[in-house]
């Protein structure tokens, strides 16, 4: 009864006061918003990277030329390396005991049209047909490639659903032709939808046999990223190393030399972005934190202005019974109702801001997390205790009789 009574004159207090209140909140407000936004963005980001690498498989990993470079001297290095082909498929495939599936990939970009409808630069991708057994990719109408496709080097195309919905709308397009650059293709499938990241749209893809996009997009040494997946988890280690003898063989590496190519795994891949933007990320949780202090002195000034003007008021329940820690629970409650009402309503913004720009600006699905909602009571929490705490002992230490004559 105690506790709900001190709420009760903590919120009668406040409402005496409205605009002066409401100011006062506006710093926990905006502070514990920005705090939740972000929370939620960079939740949503790392959610989604570690989704989008997910799909590789577990069992999977990548040989690249290039691997992930940290600078321009290493991609230029880098970049004097020889290029993986899709030649060396074979002898991975023969050399390699644990592999269970080689396959290979390779990038291009062109114009796509479909009647009036046309987009610009689209990612052309030309796979090997296993790759789709390596990929958490499901096929939401029609089929994927075939291995006749490949090898008779048809023009058919497996589209993602962004540019099924940009192109077709809600019509079916299995079966219809797509101009892409100055060439014919048959729709054959569409991917069911992934989503983007930071403004990159994973469905907007058109993915063609590779042995026709090394055809019709001609590159010097028609250069691949070779993507392998082992028999198990457990063998993932072992096939790495397997192939690693391959390639060295194959491109007759001297012994004392580095490889010329890098093998990534979807965990490796994870843990260099994960250590790449931990201080980007702890940055921007700690900015906000400037503007909930802010917040919190301001409320420590609102509180000592209602200690002076309630001086009389406090003498008048010293004088009738009420001791220091009463008077203390009194402006305490009052300090700490204020910062866990902005506290609330800025819990409530940051989830609303959060799904704006996660869904709007970065496509990207994501559902305000536990830490961000812990993290913003915690905050507003500590804030009215820590700004309250020296208002409510000035107020419990005034001495009833100069508290009775003050003016």
């Amino acid at each position: 009864m105690v506790f709900v009574s001190l709420i009760r004159e903590a919120l009668a207090a406040l409402w005496a006061n409205r605009l002066r209140s409401f100011l006062t909140l506006l710093g926990v407000v905006m502070g514990v918003t920005s705090v939740i936004t972000i929370v939620s963005t960079v939740e949503g980001v790392q959610t989604n990277i570690e989704d989008a690498l997910a799909s590789l498989g577990p069992k999977t990993f990548i040989v690249t030329r290039f691997g992930v470079g940290m600078s321009m001297t290493e991609y230029l290095e880098r970049l004097r390396r020889k290029k993986l082909t899709r030649g060396l498929i074979e002898p991975i495939a023969e050399g390699c005991e644990d592999c269970e599936q080689v396959g290979a990939e390779g990038y291009a970009s062109d114009n796509l049209k479909y009647g009036t409808a046309r987009m610009r630069g689209v990612q052309i991708i030309g796979q090997t047909p296993n790759i789709m057994a390596m990929q958490s990719q499901d096929v939401a109408t029609g089929r994927f490639l075939s291995w006749e496709d490949d090898r008779r080097h048809r023009q058919v195309a497996f589209i993602g659903d962004r540019v099924r919905e940009r192109l077709f709308g809600d019509r079916d397009p299995v079966g219809e032709h797509i101009r892409l650059g100055r060439r014919n293709f048959t729709v054959i499938g569409v991917a069911a939808r992934l989503g983007g990241l930071l403004g990159s749209d994973f469905d907007e893809f058109v993915t063609i046999p590779l042995s026709t996009l090394q055809k019709l997009y001609k590159q010097p040494g028609n250069p691949v990223n070779l993507m392998i997946s082992s028999i198990s988890l457990d063998k993932r280690e072992a096939a790495m190393d397997q192939v690693r003898v391959v390639l060295r063989s194959a491109r007759h590496i001297p012994y004392e030399a580095e490889d010329d190519f890098t093998i990534m795994t979807p965990d490796a891949i994870l843990s260099f972005i994960n250590d790449f933007t931990r201080a980007f990320r702890v940055i921007l949780v700690s900015l906000p934190l400037l503007s909930i202090v802010i917040g919190g002195i301001v409320i420590m000034n609102i509180m000592m202005i209602s200690v002076t003007e309630r001086t009389r008021e406090i003498g008048i329940r010293k004088s009738i019974g009420a001791r220091r820690r009463h008077i203390l629970a009194q402006f305490l409650y009052e300090s700490l109702v204020l910062s866990l009402l902005g506290g609330v309503i800025g819990i409530g913004f940051g989830v609303w801001a959060g799904r704006a720009i996660l869904t709007s600006w970065m496509d990207i699905q994501a559902t305000p997390t536990m830490l961000g909602v812990v993290l913003g009571v915690g905050i507003a929490t500590a804030v009215g205790l820590f700004f309250g705490i020296y208002p409510a002992s000035k107020a419990a230490r005034l001495d009833p009789i100069k508290a009775l004559g003050y003016e």
